[in-house]
């Protein structure tokens, strides 16, 4: 038996694992209740909440302690980003750590503290192609430097004015960025590894992303069950009826093999990155079909209240279906998906 072998197949949390978790869902229960979330809708930012978050070494944590961080694996980034999810957080964190992981990677963070602090925000084109143009960028419209894809060149670029935000159904401080008419243009890497390590900060994008549409999806079946069990017709609560019942239970089995996708994902990528590296993708590719889905029958067990714009259920529904879209057609991820996997299959036939 090798030394992953059992570990490979248990992704129990440990005392430290549940004590961050905790840490940060009481963090986010104290300053981003459901009225702050909706007060930062305008901007998609609580620059307050942010500074408060930064304060706990969330973004700092992310960087290896070589780069001048607290060396967190990415099963611990994965809880935070639950507790983003839960909080709907109007944070830029998983784009600022996985950017400025990616310039770690690329040997360009050389201990930038006011990067791994998080007091210079970093935007991620999570959605790029690699080709040149106009782009939506998900934190574009306050990022202080957005990295970016350009065939096989990476950059940094930035704008003295930054570009305006334009409504989204995620709510996010989404805007239109043109690399090519950034103020500042810094090249930060060339050829085809930078493109992989590139694509590498894409999947933990997606796999912070889809932890966080756990968090987000647990929280909307709380919601929904809690109204469940105190609404009532003809006498007994609607949560005793087989209709509302089952999906509700549908959405905890969701709840649950997401979180565990997530976390087995986070290990291999932590460990042996290139045996399972189309787990991260496939956990995006299932939240993002299955949040969307849940949220809404979530929405519908409370009727014309649920579908009010002034119900929590309906902030949980929106960004269920607007954030997986910041990362672009989430049919991109599955063809990765079966893009590594057929690799791998056809490496291991010709070996």
């Amino acid at each position: 038996m090798d030394r992953y072998e059992l570990r490979r197949e248990d992704y129990s949390l440990t005392t430290d694992h549940t004590d961050l978790q905790a840490a940060f869902a009481k963090l986010f229960q104290s300053h981003c209740g459901i009225d702050e979330v909706r007060a930062a809708e305008a901007t998609g930012f609580d620059e307050g909440l942010w500074k408060q978050l930064i304060a706990t070494g969330a973004t700092s944590m992310a960087i290896s302690e070589a780069e001048g961080g607290d060396g967190a694996t990415l099963v611990d980034l994965t809880l935070i980003a639950e507790e983003v999810g839960r909080a709907l957080a109007p944070v830029p964190w998983i784009d600022h750590v996985v950017s400025a992981r990616l310039l770690a990677r690329l040997g360009a963070l050389a201990g930038d503290e006011a990067i791994i602090s998080g007091t210079r925000i970093l935007a991620l084109d999570a959605a790029g192609t690699g080709t040149s143009g106009k782009r939506l960028v998900a934190q574009g419209a306050i990022a202080d430097e957005i990295i970016v894809r350009e065939g096989d060149d990476i950059v940094r670029v930035s704008f003295s004015d930054k570009p305006a935000r334009v409504d989204n159904l995620a709510k996010l401080p989404m805007a239109w960025v043109d690399p090519g008419a950034a103020d500042t243009r810094t090249p930060v890497a060339g050829g085809p590894e930078a493109v992989k390590a590139f694509e590498l900060a894409v999947d933990e994008w997606r796999l912070l992303t889809a932890s966080a549409l756990v968090g987000l999806l647990e929280a909307t079946m709380r919601i929904a069950a809690e109204f469940a069990v105190s609404r009532y017709t003809l006498g007994v609560p609607i949560a005793s009826l087989q209709g509302i019942s089952h999906p509700l239970a549908n959405i905890a089995i969701t709840v649950e093999s997401g979180r565990n996708l997530g976390r087995k994902a986070a290990w291999f990528l932590d460990n042996e990155p290139d045996v399972r590296p189309e787990l991260a993708s496939a956990a995006y590719v299932y939240m993002t079909e299955e949040a969307s889905k849940s949220a809404t029958f979530a929405v519908h067990v409370q009727g014309g209240l649920g579908v009010s714009t002034e119900a929590a259920s309906t902030a949980y529904l929106t960004r269920a279906r607007g954030w997986p879209l910041a990362g672009g057609d989430p049919a991109r991820a599955a063809v990765r998906v079966a893009e590594l996997a057929a690799a791998r299959e056809t490496a291991q036939a010709s070996a």
